[in-house]
């Protein structure tokens, strides 16, 4: 919306791609006016005769270009970069309708020349076809002879699309094919058409079943025919333009780069006909391999967001398959003991962090500003391009939005929540207060990684106690140093926060840091007794709620204390969230309570391979040890950290994947949660850590296959990029409990029926913590009933033995979700063309 504006220069998102990656400014390569051509441009003079100028609709190479990366990346789009898809889409469709006229016109003049009668029209003249100038795109010289379809046929009475009869004339050699024909249709055009001609020189048809010879008498050309779809025989018509092939290619693959879905077969009279009458032919249906195979090429890779591919489960196994044939074959996969299951692949090799992006990173470019808006009405917090700002960007922050959305931010200051609940349990953890720069050893000599931090627990009511009487003890030795009063015990070490200059001489004279609690994790998901609190945060917009229809987590069907609950965090100056990514690489919502300010450090989340090497050399492991990282160690990497502060009342946006942490300059609250947004890009990076943890021992608190599901029962998706991705774990999870059953059918263990409750949680194994879906595993220890996953009750028991195995969801009811899991047609999409 307006008014919205980053804070400094091109900030990059979640994807890695700059996002002014598109925007174009005038005078450089990319700056193509719409309808206008870089080829057309570059034309001086008058042009040569029988050169028409093309339309200005036509797309030249760039703008291709520009069209595949649009539609490749559809889900990070910024409001501008959608409009230019839409525009360059509708110029697209225009161009192809108008190919298509004009090949139809330049058979029909082809065909007064070479054989095809004309009736019914008087008058005669010579026409010329209009040339319009190579473009890469388009273009055929008129001196060049387009050989006329069999399948089409123009007298006047007969509609396109007839077949004509095939037959050879009398000393007229017959045109052999270069190349096995795609299809009956291409076939059909590579034979010439019989003819012969008279003494005078009429063209006249040789006759092949009782057809009478009716000379070809020069016509004046017909009015052009209205833009109609491109059929699969007018598809298979233009590819064996040998002059159009090659340029056509391109714009076919652009068609369908990112909806690669299996085409619905269209079946008509003339294709099934000649599908049946010539053996060893392709069919007319224009599928994806058959395209590939058409034009020459290897095949096309399935891409979601980001442009990744999305592997086949195994050789001829897709998500256009029914749950019936997925499921075949799985009793020998079982009998082979193929266990192994990626949600997002079937290669074998163990997933890896990402190498550091290719992008050369400046110096200016360390220390970018960080993308900020301010609001001034509640229309611009309910307004769409908020929520488009944020997502686009790997950190947001949105300023004045508790003022804007008049939240009642008391109720969660620390008397009121000590008046509600003062006996509420809460975690406490015991740090070293430091600046946000540093972070010194155990021994006070070394800056390193490794951040202590020692958990305990008390109630709300006692770190209240401590929390006030931090406030006042501070309030005292400013006073003290005011009046030139100073303390034995007062050091730069021991005060509220240390200054840059000199403070590593101080600490090292000292020997020691002032000790400080961190209020951390107070659960707010009771309704019961934080219902005001609760209802306070409905009044924030939709896509930064706790509950909405909009948020994944939303559809878990169970709590996740933390993520699809509100936690509360109270500080005093000092405390320090470690380094991390968020959960599952869910986005995060973090509001200041007041009234002290919050510190906060950020990394786009194509940097945390590096910040996992980085963890790696101070002897730290990234997931489960607590870290924080060194600005020298960082900038030294060129790692771009963003560094600001978040006010009482401003919003902190942590989209998908960001690296960040966090140190309190105030006394002060602050409410947190996560959400999901419904896209791509946050569901593939979900499943890519779900992936990684499994391998790393570490618990996904997000159960992504049991959230799978229930994203197909509950939701009809319309992306197709995050439609391929859902579906693909559907079908590798439909697959794997299948191979389970199988297995449990070859061993003789009989699966009794469990099935869920309302709101039951998702079952983990208890030895490695990885989810169990489905089939559960249960073994009495300690006389009470375990889960455990398959994997570690084979290394327990190969045959199972002492396993009772539960079944909580019956096949066909997973074989009637996978199946009825289809894409459905965007909501505002205009009609497509063809």
């Amino acid at each position: 919306m307006a008014g919205y504006s980053p804070g400094g220069p091109d900030q990059t998102d979640q994807d890695g791609n700059s996002a002014k990656k598109l925007k174009v400014t005038s005078g450089s390569p990319m700056a193509v006016a719409p309808g206008a051509t870089g080829d057309t441009a570059s034309i001086v003079g008058p042009r040569p005769p029988g050169i028409v100028a093309p339309p200005q609709f036509y797309l030249n190479q760039q703008q291709l270009q520009v069209l595949n990366y649009l539609q490749q990346n559809q889900a990070t789009l910024n409001p501008q970069q959608r409009a230019l898809l839409q525009q360059l889409q509708q110029q697209h469709r225009l161009m192809t309708q108008h190919k298509h006229q004009m090949l139809q016109r330049q058979l029909q003049q082809q065909g007064a020349a070479g054989g095809v009668v004309q009736t019914g029209v008087a008058g005669s003249y010579s026409v010329r076809a209009p040339v319009y100038p190579q473009q890469g795109t388009y273009g055929q010289p008129s001196q060049q002879r387009v050989p006329v379809p069999q399948g089409i046929v123009r007298t006047g009475t007969s509609p396109v699309g007839v077949p004509r009869p095939i037959g050879a004339a009398t000393g007229v050699p017959q045109q052999q094919p270069a190349a096995p024909a795609v299809s009956v249709a291409v076939q059909q055009q590579q034979q010439r058409p019989p003819f012969s001609q008279s003494p005078g020189g009429a063209v006249t048809l040789t006759p092949q079943v009782n057809h009478t010879q009716v000379a070809a008498t020069p016509v004046p050309p017909e009015p052009s025919p209205p833009a109609t779809p491109l059929s699969d025989r007018d598809l298979q018509v233009l590819l064996s333009q040998r002059e159009l092939a090659s340029s056509l290619a391109e714009d076919i693959l652009a068609q369908f780069t990112g909806e690669l879905l299996e085409p619905t077969p269209q079946a008509t009279e003339g294709s099934a006909r000649s599908g049946a009458s010539t053996p060893g032919t392709c069919s007319a249906k224009p599928s994806v391999a058959g395209l590939n195979s058409a034009l020459g090429g290897e095949g096309v890779d399935k891409k979601g967001t980001g442009g990744d591919k999305l592997k086949s489960t195994k050789p001829g196994v897709s998500i256009h398959m029914t749950a019936a044939e997925i499921v075949e074959g799985c009793s020998e996969a079982a009998k082979n003991e193929m266990f192994f299951v990626n949600l997002l692949s079937d290669d074998p090799a163990p997933p890896k962090p990402p190498e550091r992006p290719a992008v050369v990173v400046t110096k200016d470019m360390l220390l970018p500003q960080t993308p900020s808006v301010f609001l001034e009405n509640k229309k611009q917090a309910f307004s769409p391009q908020l929520q488009e700002f944020c997502v686009a960007h790997p950190i947001a922050v949105i300023r004045n939005i508790a003022n804007v959305l008049k939240l009642d931010l008391g109720l969660f200051s620390t008397k009121t929540l000590v008046e509600a609940n003062p006996d509420h349990t809460m975690e406490v953890r015991t740090q070293l207060m430091q600046s946000s720069d540093e972070n010194w050893d155990t021994e006070r000599k070394n800056m390193v990684w490794r951040c202590e931090s020692h958990r305990s627990h008390t109630s709300i009511a006692r770190y209240a106690q401590y929390q006030a009487s931090s406030f006042q003890e501070s309030l005292k030795e400013e006073q003290e140093k005011a009046q030139g009063v100073q303390r034995e015990s007062d050091s730069d070490s021991n005060s509220s926060l240390p200054s840059k200059g000199g403070s590593k001489r101080c600490r090292k004279a000292a020997g020691h840091f002032k000790t400080i609690k961190f209020g951390t994790n107070v659960d707010l998901s009771d309704e019961r007794k934080w219902r005001p609190q609760l209802q306070e945060l409905t009044k924030l917009p939709a896509f930064a709620r706790v509950v909405s229809a909009g948020n994944m987590l939303s559809h878990v069907g169970h709590t996740i204390l933390g993520m699809n609950t509100v936690q509360l965090y109270m500080k005093v100056p000092g405390s320090r969230t470690p380094g991390h990514q968020e959960n599952n690489n869910f986005c995060s919502v973090n509001i200041n309570i007041g009234p002290g300010d919050c510190e906060w450090f950020a990394t786009p989340e194509e940097y945390w391979g590096v910040i996992h090497s980085l963890c790696e050399k101070n002897n730290i492991n990234y997931l489960h040890g607590s870290w924080w990282p060194l600005m020298d160690d960082l900038m030294r990497e060129k790692i771009p950290v963003y560094r600001f502060l978040q006010r009482p009342g401003d919003l902190v946006w942590v989209n998908a994947g960001t690296v960040h942490w966090v140190q309190a300059v105030g006394w002060c609250n602050n409410i947190a949660w996560n959400v999901g947004p419904l896209c791509a890009s946050q569901f593939k990076l979900g499943v890519e850590r779900y992936e990684w943890n499994k391998l790393e021992a570490f618990k996904s608190i997000v159960p992504m296959v049991h959230l799978t599901w229930n994203l197909a029962r509950n939701l009809k998706v319309s992306d197709p990029a995050l439609f391929e991705l859902i579906k693909s774990c559907l079908l590798r999870s439909l697959r794997h409990c299948q191979i389970i059953i199988e297995f449990a059918k070859i061993l003789g263990k009989e699966i009794r029926w469990h099935g869920r409750g309302k709101n039951e949680i998702a079952h983990y194994c208890s030895n490695c913590e990885v989810e169990v879906f489905d089939i559960l595993f249960v073994k009495e220890v300690d006389k009470k009933h375990v889960v455990h996953c398959l994997d570690c009750s084979r290394r327990m028991s190969p045959k199972l033995e002492g396993f009772v195995l539960l079944e909580e969801y019956s096949m066909e009811d997973l074989m009637d979700v996978y199946d009825n899991f289809i894409l459905h047609p965007a909501m505002s999409a205009a009609p497509s063309s063809s």
